[in-house]
């Protein structure tokens, strides 16, 4: 099994900056990719963007292109999300997702709440 800690979280003003963390833990021999989700209430988990593990290949949803910037540790298991600009609609909880394969399967994190205020 693999465990997720998110971190980073908080209440910024639009503008702002926040730097989310997801480290893994456990089985994390074997990663595929890891990617960043968000939800708010009354909606379906979105995807944000997503790394590959070994080449670090990367892809964005079109809300946070240019603006959000998704990058990986291979040494400490560990995956970061940096976020720029940050608007109201940016506003959710934010689930760490890492992809181990079709033995592995999917876990997802705990959630970290971002908040931006205008």
């Amino acid at each position: 099994q693999v465990q997720l800690v998110e971190s980073g979280g908080g209440l910024v003003q639009a503008g702002e900056s926040l730097r989310l963390s997801c480290a893994a833990s456990g089985s994390t021999l074997i990663i595929y990719a890891m990617a960043w989700f968000r939800q708010t209430p009354g909606n379906e988990r979105e995807f944000v963007a997503a790394v590959r593990w070994n080449n670090e290949l990367t892809y964005y949803s079109d809300p946070v292109e240019g603006r959000f910037t998704i990058s990986r540790d291979i040494a400490k298991d560990t995956m970061y999300l940096q976020m720029n600009n940050l608007k109201p609609e940016d506003t959710g909880v934010y689930y760490c997702m890492v992809d181990r394969g079709p033995l592995g399967g999917r876990t997802w994190g705990q959630g970290t709440q971002v908040t931006v205020s205008s």
